[in-house]
């Protein structure tokens, strides 16, 4: 018995992978930890982009004319590459070494805010004035789906990084970045304020219309992907709180501010149709 399972493990393991498809298609980006785990913040680019896509007639995995990456949320564009897609995505504070960007070129729509926006300049990157994080787009693409109810006084919502912080704390009211991304989303809607080192808990509060605050738990975040949504939604750097309680008297950020429907209209569609379109019919 042990002999049979040793074999077949040998054999799963000595698998090639699946074989790539024999056409182009467009591949969106999502960073996961090494864990394997997902991170809902980061996953959203996936559920976002797949939805923007269905209510256009299209899904992420179909062919086009030439293969393409897209970049949609997250502090990832260190990770693109010469020809990518932006669409809402931002620098990542802990990687601006010039070093870290060995992009030469890239094809940008939006940006999470004007400090990613200014760092791609200064690279000699054309960068629109589009701004936003496109997480703030689920009220609009989920409609009645997720509703406040103001069930908690507070959630708390960490980075990935500070999830032990708060477990060796006892924390109450915590919402996992582990946890499904729908999940996650209920659950920062169950409360009146949220309290949160995770990027994405402020911002899908903040869609919402729930009052946020940032906590600062730890250093392993930079600031500067905070301060960047901040001032891409309409205000100035993030006003930090150094601990829940500080944050639970200190209440909820300004309401953010910005243009929606040019986040929408800023996707590219393009990818999957128009320039790049096989089998549909003509515009």
């Amino acid at each position: 018995m042990k002999s049979a399972l040793q074999k077949t493990l040998r054999r799963l393991v000595a698998a090639p992978p699946p074989p790539a498809p024999d056409f182009s298609e467009v591949e969106v980006f999502s960073w996961s930890p090494a864990s394997g785990h997902r991170n809902f913040g980061d996953h959203l680019a996936r559920v976002v982009v797949t939805k923007m896509l269905a209510d256009r007639g299209h899904v992420i995995e179909e062919a086009v004319l030439r293969p393409r990456r897209l970049m949609a949320i997250g502090s990832v564009i260190h990770f693109a590459r010469t020809g990518d897609v932006v669409w809402g995505s931002g620098v990542n504070g802990k990687e601006m070494d010039p070093s870290a960007h060995r992009y030469s070129q890239l094809d940008v729509r939006a940006v999470r805010g004007p400090l990613t926006r200014e760092f791609l300049q200064a690279r000699g990157i054309n960068v629109p004035e589009v701004y936003g994080d496109p997480a703030l787009l689920l009220p609009l693409l989920f409609p009645g789906r997720f509703v406040p109810t103001a069930q908690r006084s507070h959630v708390v919502v960490p980075n990935l990084h500070d999830m032990q912080i708060l477990r060796d704390q006892g924390v109450a009211d915590l919402v996992s970045p582990l946890e499904s991304w729908n999940r996650c989303v209920a659950r920062i809607l169950e409360a009146e304020l949220v309290v949160a080192s995770s990027l994405h808990g402020l911002i899908i509060a903040e869609a919402y219309g729930i009052p946020a605050r940032y906590v600062r738990l730890s250093d392993t975040e930079k600031l500067f992907k905070y301060d960047d949504y901040m001032r891409g939604t309409g205000r100035g750097g993030v006003e930090a709180a150094s601990s829940i309680a500080q944050a639970l008297e200190m209440g909820g950020q300004s309401a953010p501010v910005f243009d929606a429907q040019a986040l929408l209209d800023a996707f590219p569609i393009d990818l999957w149709r128009g320039g790049d379109r096989v089998g549909d019919p003509a515009a």
